[in-house]
């Protein structure tokens, strides 16, 4: 039975979301790591917000876990990389919390024009401080967005709403979706230079890691106010303070620090700044959106196979995935057949689509033919980490789509390049999920691929098929399949033999030795 661990507090929806798919939950808030460590190996995936760190060594203990879900966007807290090595999918829930969370942000860029919460703290203690908290009007301002994703968007949204001009910069916006945003699409330092607020809508990475510093904050309006609701880090806190101290910034709203939870900060007890401890997602409706959909992705993953919001493997909706469930089969076996064939380093492999499977969203199916071919010569490799081991391994792949008549309706063809020869193999599908190989090296034979398979190279001479079936006999091995091909009249030819039981060296190099035979393997799918 498929088993989640749920080791953050999330909605209880999630939970009977789990259950009500059949599968078995349990609920382990606050573990300590090494308690965590200790007890993963039980699980076939994990659902976390924030709390719980995903980290290379957990993950070495996870010898079952296929799926990490973060019930939220940031997935810093996941070692992404080493989950992809391990072959876990890493998935999050983008959408749920990004009206919560663009909310948030425009609730603290108006606190920070107006000094709301030092006015608030003020008037409770019985002061009467009007001319301390001369705001600043946020109509006709000029806001600059970094980043305009899904958060970053509706922040736009809403401060065209407030009448101010937004400025947008994001290396991804392409000039029409600037368009109907409805923004002005910038390079960095004219957006430092138009900017009265700047708001933050962009992942920690290395390349955004203390984006805000004393360089980037002296190109800034004087008296610019800004605010980061997306994660800590980006801004970098000392030179920032130095910059509210000086009088160039003239306020910040913070909902993130670079450690969390902050318990103190040179930033706190400042009049000029604005704090709140990471409240971005946290309303009512926000958590119980993201519960619900990451519970929904993760029980589809495991279940079904369909993949969504993904971040180290295509997405594969619920919709496709039975769709293209007998196209991945007959792409693995592809991959392994090649893949058990090999015996020199390959150099690249050239997978293309023909027919009806070329409309389909193939990515899946590259990574599925990578999974197989890699599978005989590495360990723990799967669709999520094939990639990267290609990758490692130096082996370029292409991909060609032709949605061209051919022979058959569908068919996949992988060309595998090595160091000595090109091998190439193709496949499709009969009644519609019947995996075929229908061409080996360009010769056509049909034939079902299964548990144990011996595949021979041959000269197409008389006597051979008796010679080889004697041998076979005489070792008691039972041919439950026998499929022929050949290029030509007395030329090359193969052979395809399903057995009903798997045969020892001694009788392979008794085949290898026949006269006509140039090569011979025992195959396993």
């Amino acid at each position: 039975m498929v088993k989640v661990l749920i080791s953050d507090k999330l909605s209880p929806r999630a939970k009977e979301i789990f259950e009500e798919r059949g599968i078995e939950v349990d609920v382990n808030v606050g573990l300590e790591p090494a308690q965590l460590k200790e007890i993963i190996g039980q699980y076939d995936g994990l659902a976390i917000r924030s709390a719980t760190t995903v980290t290379a060594d957990l993950l070495e203990s996870a010898e079952n876990l296929k799926v990490v879900g973060r019930a939220g966007i940031g997935t810093d807290n996941v070692d992404k990389p080493a989950a992809t090595q391990r072959g876990v999918v890493v998935m999050n829930t983008p959408f749920g919390n990004s009206i919560t969370t663009a909310e948030h942000a425009v609730a603290m860029m108006m606190a920070v024009a107006r000094q709301i919460p030092q006015a608030n703290e003020s008037t409770h203690q019985g002061k009467w401080e009007k001319s301390r908290f001369m705001g600043v009007e946020l109509f006709n301002k000029t806001l600059g967005l970094i980043g305009s994703g899904n958060i970053g968007s509706i922040v736009a949204d809403r401060a065209q709403g407030l009448k101010m001009k937004v400025v947008a910069f994001d290396p991804f916006l392409s000039p029409e979706r600037a368009k109907e945003m409805g923004v002005k699409k910038v390079e960095m330092d004219e957006l430092l230079s138009l900017a009265d607020f700047i708001t933050i809508h962009t992942p920690l990475t290395d390349g955004t890691r203390n984006m805000i510093n004393k360089d980037t904050i002296a190109k800034m309006k004087d008296g610019v106010r800004i605010i980061n609701c997306a994660r800590g880090g980006i801004i970098n806190e000392a030179d920032l303070l130095e910059a509210l101290n000086a009088g160039k910034v003239a306020g910040a709203a913070l909902d993130v620090f670079e450690e969390e939870p902050a318990k103190s900060n040179p930033l706190f007890g400042n009049d000029k700044v604005v704090c709140t401890p990471h409240l971005g997602a946290a309303s009512t409706e926000a958590q119980e959106n993201v519960a619900i959909q990451v519970a929904e992705q993760m029980a589809d993953y495991l279940l079904t196979g369909a993949v969504t919001n993904a971040l180290n493997i295509p997405s594969v909706s619920a919709e496709d995935a039975p769709k293209l469930k007998p196209y991945m089969i007959l792409a693995e076996q592809l991959g392994s057949f090649a893949g058990q064939l090999t015996e020199s380093g390959i150099k690249g492999i050239r997978i293309e689509f023909e027919g009806q499977v070329a409309g389909l969203n193939t990515k899946p199916l590259v990574q599925a033919v990578l999974a197989g071919l890699l599978r005989p010569m590495t360990d723990c490799v799967n669709m999520v980490n094939a990639p990267v081991i290609a990758r490692e391994r130096s082996i370029d792949v292409a991909e060609v789509k032709n949605d061209r008549s051919s022979d058959y309706h569908t068919l996949i063809r992988l060309v595998v390049t090595t160091e000595r020869m090109e091998r190439s193999v193709s496949g499709t599908l009969f009644g519609g999920d019947k995996p075929r190989i229908v061409e080996i090296k360009g010769i056509g034979i049909e034939a079902e691929l299964t548990k144990h398979m011996l595949y021979t190279t041959n000269q197409d001479k008389p006597g051979l098929i008796g010679e080889l079936g004697t041998i076979l006999a005489k070792a008691g091995a039972n041919i439950a399949t026998f499929h022929l091909g050949r290029a030509e009249e007395g030329g090359d030819a193969l052979s395809l033999i399903q057995l009903d039981a798997p045969i020892d060296e001694a009788i392979l190099k008794e085949i290898r030795d026949l006269p006509l035979v140039s090569q011979s393997k025992l195959l396993h799918f």
